[in-house]
């Protein structure tokens, strides 16, 4: 019976430790929960990058952080802070040094006609040097475009740094 119980809590133990190595493992794939995925494409679909991030904050912490109609408001899942979890199928686009990301689903990060950003540093990937590579999105209130409701955010740029806290 006191064996039984001994190899018992080595199974546990064991089972626990390969647990562990494989959240770790998992951590080091994705070193932040602000990141860029890139998915594989089909070849059909006009989008194959994903942001993923945390945004927002509570109400109860907030006396109106978006100007709308009038007034300051607050609306959940917008703005600085790190209270919900959002991710956001994109387009990437390129023109001379001016990157720029347009969504691709239309009610991904809200259903209201606007977004308030913050300041976000996406972790993008790491180079052949073991460097990591960071997309930055600078804060911005963006409004869906009035014929494919979609939103389009202006003066992304890569670094080798987090340019922002992401707070």
């Amino acid at each position: 019976m006191k064996r039984a119980l001994t190899l018992t809590t080595l199974a546990v133990i064991l089972l626990l430790g390969s647990c562990k190595k494989e959240k770790q493992n998992v951590e080091s794939y994705h070193p932040s929960p602000n990141r860029v995925i890139t998915l594989p494409s089909d070849g059909k679909s006009l989008s194959n990058t994903l942001f993923v991030m945390s945004i927002g904050h509570k109400a109860e912490n907030c006396e109106g952080c978006i100007w709308n109609n009038g007034k300051y408001i607050h609306i959940d899942c917008m703005g600085p802070g790190s209270y919900c979890s959002k991710s956001v199928a994109v387009v990437l686009n390129e023109v001379g040094s001016d990157i720029t990301a347009t969504t691709t689903d239309t009610f991904g990060l809200t259903s209201e006609d606007f977004f308030l950003m913050p300041d976000r540093s996406l972790y993008y990937e790491t180079d052949v040097n073991n460097n990591r590579i960071y997309l930055n999105i600078p804060g911005q209130l963006v409004y869906r475009d009035r014929t494919t409701l979609q939103f389009t955010f202006t003066g992304l740029f890569f670094s080798e740094r987090a340019a922002f806290s992401n707070n």
